[in-house]
């Protein structure tokens, strides 16, 4: 399994160093910029050899051309739709597809609805170690990003893509979210016991100055409104705001709206 460093960009967006321990080769995974790659690939001792963009926005890949200006060519993953879109892509992949770092694979799980071109990079278990993945701005902690080029549909089906995956599976998402997220998922579910514990949980985490990436798939599971959109307590508060949302993907809009306008 590779080790994996998480890198603060920006004001609250995650990169991260994805290193093969037998070869020291990394993929920078959503460099929203530069210095701070730079600066954990010194302090690492890594050899850069990649990034895997999740998505085109520029919040993702803005760092692209000062980490290439600073160590030379990198192969640059991004899917087929985002191409002219992610700087210096140079290996376009879509759903099934596979790059590797060193000794580190990973597969691609095509996640349309925040951006019609948003993958995820999948790194599957080995032995008693679980699996990571990569998911951008697709599934965050309690959360899913607003959909900016997609639909209800495709994220309802991204998301449950993603939650399909073996639950110890770490989710490294792509920001700094989760306290705003869960407060939201407190008023859909208030009487959730999991959702309660996370909330105390993730508020501790940030009173030590602690990142809440990752987080697992079994917590998503169980405190994620998004990805919880057939559950009855979530289609009850969904059918709150609009009787008519008959089905997980109209409850899945009607939750997103609502989240949209949250304060």
């Amino acid at each position: 399994m590779p080790r994996i460093v998480a890198v603060p960009c920006l004001k609250d967006n995650y990169a991260y160093l994805v290193v093969c321990p037998t070869t020291g080769r990394a993929a920078i995974v959503d460099p929203g910029e530069a210095a701070p790659v730079l600066e954990a690939v010194r302090r690492e001792g890594v050899t850069l050899a990649a990034v895997w963009a999740t998505h085109h926005h520029p919040d993702h890949v803005a760092g692209i051309e000062g980490v290439i200006a600073e160590l030379g060519t990198l192969e640059v993953v991004a899917h087929r739709h985002d191409q002219g879109r992610v700087p210096h892509a140079s290996t376009l992949v879509d759903e099934g597809d596979e790059v590797a770092v060193g000794e580190v694979r990973a597969g691609i799980l095509h996640n349309p609805g925040h951006t019609l071109g948003a993958i995820s990079f999948h790194v599957a278990a080995a032995g008693d170690e679980p699996g990571a993945v990569f998911t951008g701005d697709t599934m965050f902690a309690a959360g899913c990003g607003r959909l900016f080029e997609g639909t209800a549909a495709m994220m309802r089906a991204s998301l449950d893509k993603l939650a399909a995956l073996p639950e110890a599976t770490r989710v490294y998402f792509g920001h700094e979210y989760t306290a705003a997220n869960l407060r939201f998922a407190a008023a859909v579910e208030p009487t959730s016991e999991a959702i309660a514990a996370r909330v105390a949980a993730v508020a501790a985490a940030r009173d030590r100055g602690e990142p809440t990436t990752p987080s697992t798939v079994a917590l998503e599971r169980a405190t994620n409104p998004f990805v919880r959109s057939a559950a009855p307590a979530v289609i009850e508060a969904a059918r709150r705001r609009d009787p008519a949302a008959a089905n997980p993907d109209e409850v899945l809009a009607t939750i997103r709206s609502w989240k949209d306008g949250f304060k």
